[in-house]
């Protein structure tokens, strides 16, 4: 992924009418600069958490397969999530 290139490519999109308006209340809130520049930092955090998805995968897969119920409640009570 590249942030900041300088190339674009114009695509038509067709969104839910909140997420329109949500874009552009960022955009009139100084959030960002462009409805165009704050739907591409969305796809770009997107991106990340697919590449997170595919890395937990694997590490899964070379680890043994899912965490069990016990492992994920000891993760989530160390991380402070539950």
């Amino acid at each position: 992924m590249m942030v900041g290139m300088t190339s674009k490519t114009k695509i038509a999109v067709s969104l839910p009418p909140p997420l329109v308006d949500a874009a552009r209340a960022a955009v009139a809130g100084g959030r960002a600069s462009s409805v165009s520049a704050y739907v591409a930092r969305a796809l770009e955090e997107q991106i990340k958490l697919d590449d997170l998805d595919a890395l937990l995968e694997e590490l899964l897969t070379e680890s043994g397969g899912p965490l069990i119920d016990s492992e994920r409640d000891r993760i989530d009570g160390e991380a402070g999530w539950r």
